[in-house]
C-alpha cells in the first residue's frame, strides 16, 4: 500500500468515525427510551402477533390494545405507588425541616420480638419521647439517608415516566414489527455473516424475552401487587417498600423478608380490627409468594442466562442509569453474555484435545 492510499484510508475511516460520534451525540438523549422500548417491543411481539390474528391481521389495532392495556394495568398502579412515595417523602422532609416530625410510642409487644425486640423497643421509645434530640444525636446518618432516599425517589419517578413513554414507542415498533425484524436480521447477517446471522438474531431475541419476562417481569408484577396491598393496608412508605421488593425480587431474594416486618406492623402498629388485620396478612403472604406461581409460568421461555449475570447487569445498570438501568442493564448484559458464549462455543475443543493440551503444558 502506497503512502497516498494509506492516507486515503485514514481520511475515510476518520470521516466515518466522526459521523458515528456525531450520530451518537444526537441520539444519546433518547438512548434509554429507545433501548427500553426495543426490549418491550421484542418481549411483547409474540403477544402482539396473536392479538393481530384476532383482529384480521391489523397490526396497528393490536398494538394500540396492548399499549392501552399496559398503561391501565401497569401505568396506573405504578403512578399511584410513585405518587404515594413522593407524598410521604415530601411530608417527612417538610416536617424534618420544620422540627415538627413526631413518632408515636411503640406497643409493649414490640419488646417481645425475637432477637431484636428489646433493642428496637428501646430505640423506638427514645425517638418517640424526644424525636428532635434523637435526630440531633444521629443527625449525620439521618440526613445522609434522607438525601439518598430523595434521590432514589426522583430517579424512580423519572423511570416510571420513561417506562410509560417507552411502552408507547414499543407499540409503534410492534405495529411495524415485520419490517423491523427483517431489517434487524439483515444487520446481524451483515455483522456475523449469512450463516451465523439468523442464529445470532434468534439468540438475542430469545434471551431478551427470557430475561425480560421470566426475571424482570416477575419482579415487577410482584412489586406492584405487594405495593398495592401495602397502600390499601395503610402501611407507611408503601411506595418505598414496593421498590425494595422489586430490587429483592431481581436479586432472587424472598419477598417475605419484607412481608414479615409488614405483617408485624399490621398487628402491632395498624389501626384495623382483627378481621381486617387477618385479611391484610393473608394478602401480604399471597403476594409475597406469588413468584412461586409466576416463575413456572413465565421463566424458562427462550434462553436462560445465569442469575449472577442478570444481577450484575441490574445493579450495574442502576448505578450507571438509575431506575431505568435496573431493567435495561440486566437485559443488555444477559444478551452480551449469551452472544459471547455462543461465539466461544464455535471454537470449542473436544475433551481429548483438552486433555492432550493439559498434558503438554504439564511437560
Amino acid at each position: 500500500m502506497t503512502a497516498k492510499e494509506f492516507t486515503d484510508v485514514i481520511i475515510r475511516v476518520s470521516i466515518v468515525f466522526l459521523l458515528v460520534v456525531m450520530c451518537f451525540r444526537v441520539f444519546s438523549p433518547f438512548l434509554n427510551l429507545m433501548l427500553w422500548a426495543l426490549i418491550l417491543g421484542v418481549t411483547l411481539y409474540p403477544m402482539h402477533q396473536k392479538l393481530a390474528d384476532k383482529f384480521a391481521g391489523k397490526q396497528g389495532r393490536a398494538a394500540t390494545v396492548i399499549v392501552l392495556s399496559g398503561l391501565l394495568l401497569i401505568g396506573v398502579p405504578a403512578v399511584k405507588l410513585a405518587g404515594s412515595m413522593a407524598e410521604e417523602l415530601r411530608y417527612l422532609h417538610e416536617a424534618y425541616n420544620a422540627g415538627t416530625l413526631g413518632l408515636r410510642p411503640p406497643k409493649e409487644a414490640v419488646a417481645e420480638w425475637p432477637v431484636v425486640g428489646k433493642q428496637v423497643y428501646a430505640a423506638w421509645t427514645e425517638a418517640s419521647e424526644n424525636l428532635p434530640a434523637f435526630i440531633a444525636k444521629y443527625r449525620t446518618n439521618v440526613e445522609s439517608v434522607m438525601r439518598g432516599v430523595l434521590a432514589m425517589a426522583r430517579n424512580t419517578a423519572g423511570g416510571i415516566a420513561l417506562l410509560l413513554g417507552a411502552l408507547i414507542v414499543a407499540g409503534i415498533m410492534m405495529a411495524y414489527g415485520k419490517g423491523g425484524s427483517g431489517a434487524t436480521l439483515n444487520i446481524f447477517s451483515r455483522i456475523a455473516g449469512p450463516e451465523q446471522g439468523p442464529r445470532v438474531h434468534n439468540l438475542v431475541t430469545m434471551t431478551t424475552r427470557s430475561v425480560a419476562v421470566g426475571v424482570l417481569g416477575v419482579a415487577a408484577i410482584q412489586a406492584v401487587l405487594m405495593g398495592l396491598v401495602f397502600l390499601l393496608a395503610g402501611v407507611p412508605a408503601a411506595g418505598i417498600l414496593a421498590l425494595v421488593v422489586l430490587l429483592m425480587a431481581i436479586m432472587q431474594l424472598p419477598a417475605m423478608l419484607i412481608g414479615i416486618p409488614v405483617i408485624i406492623w399490621i398487628w402491632n402498629g395498624g389501626d384495623s380490627g382483627t378481621v381486617m388485620n387477618t385479611v391484610w396478612t393473608v394478602a401480604v403472604i399471597i403476594t409475597a409468594l406469588a413468584d412461586n406461581v409466576l416463575k413456572p409460568l413465565l421463566l424458562g421461555r427462550g434462553v436462560e442466562a445465569p442469575m449472577p449475570v442478570i444481577l450484575i447487569g441490574a445493579l450495574g445498570g442502576m448505578v450507571s442509569s438509575g431506575f431505568v438501568g435496573l431493567f435495561t442493564g440486566a437485559v443488555v448484559l444477559a444478551v452480551g453474555y449469551q452472544v459471547f458464549m455462543q461465539w466461544v462455543s464455535v471454537h470449542t475443543h473436544s475433551p481429548e484435545e483438552v486433555v492432550a493440551a493439559t498434558d503438554q503444558a504439564g511437560e
